[in-house]
């Protein structure tokens, strides 16, 4: 059922909240972009110091090529699959976690709100990661499939939102969830070819490399940036992923605020 007016209202409040909170610390706003274009730099001298290539880089160019397009993809995955887990954990130790379940809302609903600006400041640091390297370090996108990249993006975001949405609901039952959150945030990356290609990795952690849904977002990206196509069965993968696993994700996450209401635990922290 579509989500009525004065729901998609309440949803929207949230993240006007969000921002607003956000706007008053803009130093650590402009700080978060900045430290990722640092990032950014610190790969591209390695990239130059050491040129030669050993290993499938996905169809891009360099390694740099290959690590940007990592770079501003962790971005993401840290947005859908930890910002949302390190949310509820700041709404509990603010003691605004009860007042926000008795509002209208579906834990879905609930989730997308909590959610919805880490997520669009995650499109706005992968749009500027992207413009530094294009503009000022040498990658080039002449051959890009724009609409294939932003179908992948899209694809990746759901399927990663399940992730993220289940590890709001641990947050809810064990308090200290996200510290579980952010090492899978690291594993994704690490073991889906975040910095290194994944044929890199030992047999054993290749084997799952190949299957973790991260994977299918960097190779989907690279593709659509990089060869200009080739990116579809990654973007019906990542939709596969994300049919699955996140009604499961949004069911997790009721039950948890569920447990919580009838615990008396939603306070506590």
């Amino acid at each position: 059922m579509a989500a009525s007016p004065a729901r998609l209202r309440a949803i929207a409040a949230l993240v006007r909240r969000d921002y607003a909170v956000t706007r008053s610390y803009r130093l650590t706003f402009y700080m978060d972009i900045g430290l990722g274009v640092v990032d950014l730099c610190i790969y591209y001298f390695i990239s130059e110091t050491f040129p030669q290539q050993r290993a499938d880089l996905g169809g891009a160019p360099s390694y740099f090529a290959f690590a940007a397009v990592g770079l501003a993809m962790t971005i993401v995955i840290g947005a859908t699959s930890t910002q949302l887990a390190q949310r509820v954990r700041e709404e509990q130790l603010t003691g605004t976690l009860e007042a926000l379940t008795l509002q209208p809302l579906s834990a879905g609903e609930l989730s997308l709100g909590m959610g919805g600006l880490p997520f669009l400041f995650a499109m706005v640091r992968v749009a500027v990661y992207l413009l530094v390297a294009g503009t000022l370090l040498g990658v080039s996108f002449a051959g890009a499939d724009w609409l294939g990249f932003a179908v992948v993006l899209a694809a990746s975001a759901v399927s990663l939102s399940g992730i993220g949405i289940a590890l709001g609901g641990l947050v809810i039952v064990v308090k200290r969830g996200a510290v579980v959150a952010t090492l899978l945030t690291f594993l994704l990356g690490l073991l889906g070819g975040a910095f290194f290609p994944v044929s890199v990795l030992p047999d054993w952690l290749e084997a799952i490399g190949k299957v973790v849904p991260t994977r299918f977002a960097f190779d989907g990206l690279r593709a659509a940036l990089y060869r200009g196509g080739d990116w579809q069965g990654d973007a019906a993968a990542l939709a596969a992923i994300g049919i699955v696993t996140l009604p499961l994700a949004v069911w997790l996450f009721g039950a948890a605020l569920a447990y919580g209401r009838r615990s008396g635990t939603l306070v506590q922290y």
